[in-house]
């Protein structure tokens, strides 16, 4: 893994409007996948892949906590792999909403 700091300058400031990245801060590896692929374009999806690795990329996806079920439909599909292997999808099934709005 690579250092934080170059990445957050080729990224939207703001898909990260709730912390102040612009002074060179760490920004950790989670919140930044977890904005990427649930807000950011393919390009910027290329460039997190090619920055972080394939590896560190999927690791971080498969143990989020939460994915809403577009942008985890998408990372299921992208990466060739089931959504029971994601544990937003284990924790989603374990507590089923009793209204889908």
């Amino acid at each position: 893994m690579k250092d934080n700091g170059n990445i957050s300058e080729l990224l939207k400031q703001s898909y990260f409007w709730d912390i102040d990245i612009s002074q060179g801060k760490t920004v950790s590896t989670r919140l930044i996948v977890e904005r990427i692929f649930t807000l950011g374009t393919l390009a910027e999806v290329a460039l997190l892949l090619k920055y972080f690795g394939k590896e560190e990329v999927e690791k971080v996806l498969f143990n989020l906590n939460y994915l809403d079920s577009k942008t985890l439909n998408f990372v299921s599909k992208y990466f060739g792999k089931p959504k029971k292997t994601f544990k937003c999808y284990i924790r989603k099934q374990l507590m089923p909403q009793l209204w889908n709005y």
